[in-house]
């Protein structure tokens, strides 16, 4: 099993270059699904999901190649409506590909979700939404069974939540179907836009996207195309953190200012300095940190749940108090006690930390509980006095594209063992 070794207390300083998105490239690769020809994804992060997704599709009879970070597609004749259990459990977002097997074959059967473990992530509005479209739905031993018996066609679905999985289900099934859906309190988040924008290269009809209401005129085929994976908001927010936490001085390339709401003005607030443009993001950490009085996560364009336990890593050296709301997992502190193993002040109240900011936090062995949770802890590692050992890393390895290479290019101190 995987180490990461960290020698805390460098600064972090140089450019580094991010990465393109998880949560973009794992939907836009279930997408591809529903195309005649070939798809060629570029910017396209080397993750364990990534490769988790491309199994997927091969198992359903797609031809899937990924090299460098470049994936090509071919699923002219997908032959298996099923994914097998083992597959199902490698990742939660694997449930994105019900709304594309239902679009392309008109069938499927599936597990469900695994991953991260964050508390309950329902699918009941994936699987609400789907019925409307003429979806029939059984359950038998946590397998799910779906056929369309008179062929999927479009509705008028509101979601109760604006859910991005339940978003992206419903585009991917309502591309194909006959006639037109509308999607009121959609989600709003970049990758969703991602998502349409590639469907849209591939001859879909789609109004909308990246606003709370989206229009979807089905078409009968899909083409293949070219398109690149736009760059991760969220790897862009723990680059930031890693800096303000070791008090460095980054340029990050190859970043979406436009997608960055929410984000950059928590770090700015804390104290750090921002220079934008459009693809670029220059920050200094040099100012000491400030605390947040109050901050919650939000569906977009407010403050992300996944930079939650990363932004808290910052704060446990702020000079002062900070109170986090997390609104949208319940099981989502689960990093905490180690944060708290590494020197912080740290006490939850149901949905709410409160961070009492400490002068100096210090290495510790913790493991990882979860994806972001583990870019937490190496982002603490980074800023601490003495070594850190982080185990449990392959959750790490589901969304950062060998982060221990990208930040020994800008000085730190760190060893996969």
């Amino acid at each position: 099993m995987q180490t990461f070794v960290i020698q805390g207390g460098r600064r972090l300083e140089g450019d580094m270059t991010v990465q393109g998105a998880k949560n973009s490239a794992l939907p836009i690769l279930a997408a591809t699904l529903l195309c005649q020809g070939e798809s060629t994804l570029t910017n396209c992060p080397k993750l364990s999901d990534v490769y988790a997704a491309c199994r997927i599709l091969g198992s359903i009879g797609a031809r899937c190649v990924m090299q460098g970070h470049s994936v090509t597609v071919r699923a002219d004749a997908p032959s298996r409506a099923v994914i097998p259990e083992d597959l199902m459990q490698e990742m939660r977002s694997s449930i994105i590909f019900l709304g594309a097997m239902l679009g392309r074959m008109g069938q499927c059967s599936l597990g469900f979700p695994g991953g991260c473990e964050l508390g309950p992530r329902p699918i009941d509005l994936h699987l609400q939404a789907l019925r409307r479209m003429g979806v029939r739905i059984t359950e038998e031993n946590g397998i799910l069974t779906c056929t369309v018996p008179k062929g999927l066609h479009g509705a008028r679905i509101h979601l109760q939540f604006p859910s991005v999985g339940a978003t992206e289900n419903i585009l991917l099934a309502a591309v194909l179907a006959a006639g037109d859906t509308v999607i009121t309190n959609a989600a709003r988040e970049p990758e969703i836009t991602d998502l349409a924008d590639f469907l849209t290269k591939c001859g879909a009809k789609i109004e909308g996207a990246g606003t709370g209401t989206i229009r979807i005129r089905g078409v009968k085929q899909l083409t293949g195309c070219e398109h690149r994976i736009m760059p991760d908001r969220i790897v862009t927010a723990t680059w930031l953190a890693c800096a303000a936490a070791t008090g460095g001085e980054l340029r990050l390339l190859h970043t979406d200012d436009a997608s960055l709401t929410g984000i950059l003005d928590v770090f700015e607030e804390m104290g750090g300095s921002c220079s934008r443009s459009q693809d670029s993001i220059c920050f200094s950490g040099r100012k000491p940190i400030q605390p947040l009085r109050y901050i919650k996560t939000m569906p977009f364009p407010g403050f992300p749940t996944d930079a939650q336990a990363i932004v808290m890593a910052v704060l446990c050296k702020a000079n002062g108090t900070s109170v986090m709301e997390e609104t949208i997992f319940e099981n989502r502190f689960r990093h905490v006690d180690a944060l708290v193993r590494m020197g912080a002040d740290i006490r939850i109240a149901g949905r709410a930390a409160v961070i009492r900011g400490v002068r100096q936090m210090h290495g510790a062995v913790v493991s990882a509980t979860d994806l972001r949770g583990g870019a937490a802890m190496l982002t603490a590692a980074l800023g601490a006095e003495g070594e850190t050992v982080l185990t449990e890393i392959s959750h790490i390895d589901r969304g950062y594209d060998s982060p221990e290479l990208a930040l020994q290019a800008v000085g730190a101190r760190i060893e996969r063992k």
